[in-house]
């Protein structure tokens, strides 16, 4: 028998405090609930990063149609963590007419075809990210006035080559001093070299070399590689500054990286002109990929032991027992030097440990 009986006597002395018909708001903020989902976008157009300005980026619609035009946009709230450099393809939505006011907002960048990256120095694990899609790099080095510097260029070649990216070399300032010291440095890698002085810049044979390509120029400072920025686009108007006579470093006049069009009778190709840095980190670098920027010691280095360091301590290792032989060259010995500098800085980050 149930302790309660069959009247509704019970119900209706607690009716009064039915809530049945009260409304109840599902968010008090009058928001719709947070989602990981996001819109499409299929109506998203795709346009060139053109540059990077405190937040605003102008993107290139359009690119190479009638309806060519520049745009200023915003980063979506989605993409606060995902750089978005000089050189990337990204999906534009919102106002995209270019109108003087109007402001655009990516949404999404393309799958990348490279990514040039450099950090502070080896040992820095964080890596900045200098430019997106290039597939040459230019590296712009002075004869004298500063003077050349072999190991920095040996590091912008690694990075190159760790990228995907094929490398080219102006030797510039060469009225000051005979480069062929320094360029006999280098021989043996499948390397494109132009010369310019102050009364022949060629600029001609180095914009054939552009068309088609989006290339990077990467150079120390004050070797005179805005110069010749402004000599292949003149409409660049990129800064020039002088080397400091006392010491003998350049001053940083290209302060963004900027992406601009060569153009020619012959066709059009993209200059990714960069800041002028005196140091290179490899520290993002995978150590097996800095072989790949020496050729001649690759082919070497093929008869070595699994796993070896090409170290000077490397037991076996097949390019020191080439050079006991005498069988490297005077280039061949400098290269080999200028490759274990590089593979010692990584040994002895990874005796250090992750985080020193």
């Amino acid at each position: 028998m149930s302790w309660l009986d069959d009247s509704d006597d019970l119900d209706d002395e607690y009716e009064e405090y039915d809530e049945s018909d009260i409304r109840t708001r599902p968010n008090p903020k009058a928001n719709r609930p947070r989602t990981k989902r996001r819109p499409a976008h299929d109506d998203a157009q795709i346009g060139r990063v053109l540059g990077v300005d405190r937040g605003r980026y102008t993107v290139m619609i359009g690119e190479d149609t009638l309806e060519e035009r520049t745009i200023t946009a915003a980063r979506a709230r989605e993409l606060r963590r995902t750089p978005i450099v000089t050189g990337d393809l990204a999906r534009v939505v919102g106002d995209t007419s270019g109108d003087e006011g109007t402001l655009g907002r990516i949404v999404g960048i393309v799958d990348r075809t490279s990514l040039l990256r450099r950090s502070a120095d080896d040992t820095d694990q964080v890596e900045r990210v200098i430019v997106a899609n290039a597939d040459q790099m230019l590296v712009v080095v002075a004869a004298a006035d500063p003077e050349p510097r072999e190991r920095l260029v040996d590091r912008y070649l690694v990075a190159a080559l760790d990228a995907g990216i094929r490398p080219l070399l102006v030797v510039t300032k060469t009225d000051l001093a005979d480069p062929t010291a320094f360029l006999s440095h280098f021989e043996g890698l499948d390397l494109r070299v132009f010369t310019s002085a102050r009364d022949g810049m060629p600029v001609e044979e180095i914009g054939e070399a552009l068309i088609g390509h989006s290339t990077v120029f990467v150079g120390h400072s004050g070797v005179g590689k805005s110069t010749l920025v402004n000599a292949l686009v003149p409409s660049a108007l990129r800064a020039t500054g002088h080397v400091n006579q006392v010491t003998g470093r350049g001053r940083h006049t290209s302060s963004s990286t900027v992406s601009l069009r060569y153009e020619s009778a012959a066709g059009r190709g993209w200059v990714i002109d960069t800041p002028g840095v005196r140091s290179f980190g490899l520290g993002h670098v995978d150590p097996e990929n800095i072989l790949a920027a020496f050729t001649e010691l690759a082919a070497i280095a093929e008869q070595c032991p699994r796993g070896c360091t090409h170290l000077p301590d490397a037991p076996d290792c097949a390019l020191i027992e080439a050079a006991e032989r005498g069988e490297l060259s005077e280039t061949g010995m400098a290269r080999l030097d200028s490759l274990q500098r590089l593979l010692q800085t990584f040994a002895d980050k990874a005796e250090q440990g992750p985080g020193r």
